[in-house]
């Protein structure tokens, strides 16, 4: 059995681990006089029952989020990143057409598939597991002249790829909402935020000062990837960026940031600036230029861009609303913000289940249709339509910065 199939979020869990640590809170008093060594019992015992009752009580907090749902996401260990998608696309999408296959024989079915992949960034060189949704249509014979829209949807910290599929639903509720034409066929792209190991790294979705180039991965490696291995449009119109807790900050900043790449953005339950704890450290160095630009309602506030952005918060959570009164105050024209407060659910994955069809709802009045590949002017990249804004030089060899937009 190894950790990741060990899950930790669930009731039993929590009821055993609250079982333990009443039983060694028991124990102090009923062995306080019966050790032969009483120092040393009394001490063991005691530290025993101090520290089971963090952990029952770090258990209970833990499922209520599903911060780490699995014992190898809270050690940072995954040892089937394929988990949940039903074919295999290899490094960078070589193996993409064999991948196929399965996805025409479940299209058949109105069923669209997830493949996992590697990709190697050219910029970055970093190398990460992808998981793409290909929609039904995208094998479907009528629609072989067709470039799809694209959703890059970032997992939350310390989430990979599987657990969109595994956690989310995200296949199912994407097969659901195209099926009922609440959505077009789209593609959608689960990238690794983050990398190995997990514990203790929350990238934030940024370059950081001197550290790895993770928004130039997932912004310019990525669309560079996508564009020449997958039929989807290439103008900021079919991009969109989406995700959920630090997923959804990830979403805004990248959106925000790069507005000549995306013109879309949804963030479910998250927040605008990056957060300074023990797990994400101080990912600037200090350097207030670099912190201000990934500031997402300072970006939004000082270098306004025709962006369409959905934020929710949930009631009870008091940092979620209050970035989200903070993107309100700064979002202004040409930039559209639509923000919702959702009645209390908690920060946690069946809140994210729960939200997902509404939020997909929305994204059907934002993201464009397939457009025809020998269309004129549909799918080039538009470079210099909406001017990039300077970004600093953070010294990360590969990363964005000065006003570049080429691919």
């Amino acid at each position: 059995m190894h950790a990741s199939t060990i899950r930790i979020d669930t009731p039993p869990f929590v009821i055993a681990a609250t079982v333990v640590a009443l039983g060694c809170v028991a124990a102090v008093p009923w062995a306080w006089d019966r050790w032969r060594r009483r120092v040393a019992g009394r001490v063991a015992t005691t530290v025993a029952a101090v520290v089971t009752v963090v952990l029952a009580c770090g258990s209970a907090v833990n499922a209520a989020g599903s911060f780490y749902p699995t014992l190898g996401s809270l050690l940072g260990t995954s040892p089937d990143p394929a988990e949940g998608t039903v074919a295999e696309g290899g490094p960078d999408g070589r193996d993409l057409g064999r991948a196929l296959g399965t996805a025409s024989s479940r299209a058949g079915n109105g069923l669209g598939s997830l493949v996992h992949m590697t990709v190697t960034g050219k910029r970055t060189g970093l190398t990460r597991d992808v998981d793409v949704y290909l929609p039904a249509a995208y094998t479907a014979p009528e629609w072989a002249g067709f470039r799809f829209p694209v959703v890059e949807w970032i997992p939350h910290f310390p989430g990979e790829p599987r657990q969109v599929a595994t956690l989310y639903g995200l296949p199912d509720e994407l097969d659901h909402a195209i099926a009922a034409h609440r959505l077009p066929p789209v593609v959608v792209i689960v990238p690794d935020p983050n990398g190995e190991p997990r514990l203790t790294h929350d990238s934030e979705c940024v370059d950081a000062a001197g550290g790895p180039a993770d928004d130039t991965y997932l912004s310019a490696d990525l669309r560079s990837w996508a564009g020449g291995h997958l039929r989807v449009r290439t103008d900021r119109e079919g991009w969109a960026a989406a995700g959920w807790s630090s997923g959804g900050y990830c979403a805004l900043d990248l959106a925000a940031r790069h507005p000549q790449w995306y013109a879309t953005a949804v963030s479910m339950n998250g927040y605008d600036i990056t957060p300074h704890d023990a797990e994400t450290g101080d990912l600037f160095h200090g350097r207030e230029d670099l912190r201000r630009a990934n500031d997402v309602s300072a970006i939004l506030r000082d270098h306004p861009a025709p962006l369409r952005l959905l934020v929710t918060a949930d009631a009870s959570a008091g940092d979620e609303c209050a970035a989200l009164r903070r993107l309100q105050a700064a979002a202004t024209p040409p930039a559209e913000l639509t923000t919702r407060v959702l009645p209390a659910a908690g920060h946690n994955l069946a809140a994210v289940r729960a939200e997902l069809p509404a939020v997909l709802d929305w994204l059907d009045t934002q993201l464009g249709n397939p457009v025809a590949a020998a269309g004129p002017g549909t799918v080039q990249q538009e470079a210099g339509a909406i001017p990039a804004w300077p970004l600093p030089d953070t010294g990360t060899p590969g990363a964005l910065h000065g006003t570049d937009t080429s691919l």
